[in-house]
């Protein structure tokens, strides 16, 4: 199994990352018998992943990272860097590796303070392994002064850095850093593809994987959870049973809070998992003896973290309401594919007589300002709109049509 076999549907994508890892051994090899690197190197010091969410972005980069740090004893006989194996490309992988530093979005933005550690590591030398990787999984989410930051790390990178910029397009991305990147494009992966995917590395049953690669139309990640995860199962179905509901104002309403009320519970529970381990090890890295009071002047730190969490359930609520959104939009999608008689698949075939009542119910122009009024509320999300007043605006939206 190499680093390529989780990018699904990703050929193009892996064949030009392979290339770069094989260049990329060749300077390093260059560099320690002090000879002049190789002409028309596909290597490079700075790239930018972009595609559709669920496209593999993140993984595609990590996969990068993981090639260039390969130790895999079998590339001195002429083996492709990124075996998935060795001790190079499992920690890269697993995020563990002390020469690959992940820096993700806590709230809405990657703020300059998030920023400040990171863009000095990328000025020194790798520690253990062969490259110094930087890898930023929300670029887009760079405000003015981060980006700004990383602007001026990728003009005048060290010798031995490579910074991995992912983010949905070009346009998301400062022109002044992108012009400095390589760019490569991943597309969502077909529903077979996917689904194979499901049942090759994960084991499901190929019935459960062809309903989850449908669902999700090729998002990689969900459909492994949808596949995986019973209560992710049973939160979909909730979501599809809305568009049924809407008869009333009171029921708009009741709708709009219990989805603002699931998403603050997946952002519970992920607190829950996370918060207090996180608070533990801060505190015994501190110096604070168990159950015991922190060292003085630590208040401050403490405080830092404390105010990550918030910025971190926060987003996680966003991005769950996310969730529910885009399964909402699949579901009128399919409502119009049946009213204007595509032959598009259906990707909610499990709700068919809701979509065939609500298909002969209303017009596809009904249908096309609903799916607007929840694209509407996404972008509300995005400006920090308080959530549960963004969704009792799309839900009644979506009871007028």
């Amino acid at each position: 199994m190499t680093v390529w076999d989780d990018l699904v549907g990703q050929e193009k994508v892996s064949a030009v990352l392979d290339a770069a890892a094989r260049d990329a051994d060749a300077l390093v090899t260059a560099a320690a018998a002090q000879e002049p690197p190789p002409e028309a190197s596909k290597m490079t010091h700075a790239w930018l992943f972009t595609g559709p969410p669920g496209a593999g972005r993140n993984q595609a980069a990590r996969a990068f990272a993981a090639a260039l740090q390969c130790v895999s004893p079998d590339r001195a006989l002429g083996g492709s860097p990124g075996c998935g194996f060795c001790d190079g490309c499992h920690t890269a992988l697993l995020g563990t590796h002390a020469d690959v530093t992940t820096v993700a979005a806590v709230g809405s933005e990657i703020l300059v303070k998030d920023m400040r550690d990171t863009v000095r590591k990328s000025f020194t030398a790798p520690a253990n392994g062969r490259w110094q990787i930087i890898l930023v999984e929300d670029a887009e989410r760079l405000n003015e002064k981060s980006a700004n930051a990383v602007l001026k790390a990728v003009e005048e990178p060290a010798p031995r850095t490579v910074w991995l910029l992912c983010a949905p397009s070009v346009e998301d991305v400062l022109p002044t850093i992108r012009s400095r990147c390589r760019h490569l494009t991943l597309r969502t992966p077909s529903v077979e593809a996917v689904a194979d995917m499901l049942v090759r590395r994960d084991g499901i049953e190929p019935e459960v994987a062809a309903y989850a690669a449908r669902a999700t139309q090729g998002h990689v990640d969900r459909a492994r959870r949808l596949a995986t995860d019973p209560a992710a199962r049973e939160r979909r179905a909730t979501v599809l049973k809305l568009p049924l509901r809407l008869d009333e104002v009171g029921a708009c309403l009741k709708a709009a809070q219990e989805l603002v009320d699931a998403a603050a519970e997946d952002a519970k529970q992920l607190a829950e998992e996370m918060d207090g381990k996180e608070t533990e090890e801060l505190k015994a890295a501190l110096g604070a003896a168990q159950g015991g009071r922190l060292p003085r002047g630590t208040a401050g730190v403490m405080k830092d973290l404390e105010d990550m969490q918030k910025r971190r359930r926060t987003r996680t609520q966003r991005d769950s309401l996310d969730v529910a959104l885009g399964d909402l939009i699949a579901f009128y999608r399919d409502v119009l594919a049946l009213q204007l008689g595509t032959r598009v698949a259906i990707a909610n075939a499990d709700a068919g007589d809701a979509l065939e009542r609500l298909a002969r119910g209303s017009a596809p122009e009904s249908t096309l300002r609903r799916i607007e009024a929840i694209s509407a509320c996404r972008e509300a999300l995005d400006r920090n709109v308080a959530p549960l007043l963004a969704v009792e605006a799309m839900t009644m939206a979506l009871r007028a049509g």
